[in-house]
């Protein structure tokens, strides 16, 4: 399963990115408002430091609006993936980017019958947030493993399931279980997966 690293820390990106772990960076406005950074130096920054997918989530709700945001981000990088929301005009905009050869990313998934649409419209990507479906009393590994389980059905699918909203340990290890393509998580979650107390002791150190 590869790691996308939810961060737009141009230190840990690349500190990670060098060690192997990182196979593509998510980031969104919330994450961008953190760093202090306009979001075009942001990317720009990310972009010079990673080669991989580099997800960058647009603003706009309206198709007008998400397209032209779209092919802006697409000008900073060729590794550029467009986030788009599983809305009707984000699934339109999906279609129209897609077919004009650029990937897009279906983010803020919590249904399998979104997962279908998105896989319909050419994403490259769709990101069914787990966590999310967790707080509200709902399983949102049921949701991975429904839709690894339907897109295995057709494979004229093409669309990788990014694992998002990832809170735990199990989270990731069970996402994996059920085959999901990749998991995007924060770096400390990452720093989790390497620790072990036993591996601590047994070693009596731990960098």
């Amino acid at each position: 399963m590869k790691i996308f690293l939810d961060t737009c820390d141009i230190g840990i990106i690349r500190r990670y990115y060098e060690m192997g772990f990182v196979d593509g960076i998510t980031i969104n406005p919330s994450i961008i408002a953190h760093s202090g950074l306009s979001i075009f130096k942001a990317v720009t920054a990310i972009c010079e430091t990673i080669k991989t997918s580099i997800s960058v989530e647009v603003i706009s709700s309206e198709i007008e609006g998400m397209f032209r945001e779209a092919m802006e981000y697409c000008k900073l990088g060729e590794q550029i993936t467009i986030k788009l929301p599983i809305t009707k005009n984000g699934l339109i905009t999906c279609k129209k980017l897609s077919s004009r050869g650029i990937n897009v990313n279906m983010t803020l998934c919590f249904s399998p019958s979104q997962a279908i649409l998105a896989a319909k419209m050419g994403a490259e990507y769709v990101s069914p947030f787990i966590g999310r479906l967790d707080d509200i009393g709902q399983n949102g590994l049921k949701l991975i493993a429904d839709i690894c389980e339907i897109y295995s059905n057709y494979p004229s699918i093409k669309t990788k399931i990014i694992v998002a909203s990832i809170r735990n340990t199990e989270h990731f290890i069970e996402s994996a279980r059920l085959g999901a393509d990749i998991a995007t998580i924060s770096p400390d979650l990452l720093d989790n997966l390497i620790y072990h107390e036993l591996t601590k002791r047994g070693r009596n150190f731990y960098e």
